[in-house]
């Protein structure tokens, strides 16, 4: 038995702190051990993935939003505020359950995103 204490990060935190914003992300993916860890590299690219479709959305959103305050009335422009805080909730969930996921040990594929990314951690 060696009692030679581990030194960094476990896989399970490194894919969980991936999901915190795209930097940690990058970092795991160039920086060894962890960048040679299959599981780590999966999560740090589906984080990477994640924040870029959540950016691409939010923008899209934003614009539609900027549209619909000029040419809707402002019961319908409610409404399509009300879409947006709920669409923001639902990527805090799938966030959430991605970290959670990580910590465990284990991987939450997002459709498309999570495809994506197993490609990437393969390579």
């Amino acid at each position: 038995m060696s009692d030679t204490p581990q030194s960094g990060l476990t896989d399970n935190a490194a894919g969980a702190i991936s999901y915190i914003t795209f930097i940690p992300a990058i970092i795991f993916l160039v920086l060894p051990p962890y960048s040679t860890s299959p599981f780590v590299r999966f999560h740090a690219w589906q984080s990477i993935f994640l924040n870029v479709a959540a950016f691409v959305v939010g923008i899209a959103f934003a614009i539609f939003i900027a549209i619909s305050v000029t040419f809707l009335p402002y019961g319908l422009y409610g409404l399509v505020h009300l879409i947006s805080l709920l669409i923001d909730l639902l990527w805090f969930i799938l966030w959430l359950v991605c970290v959670m996921k990580a910590i465990n040990g284990g991987k939450f594929v997002i459709p498309v995103i999570g495809n994506l990314a197993e490609q990437m951690a393969n390579k």
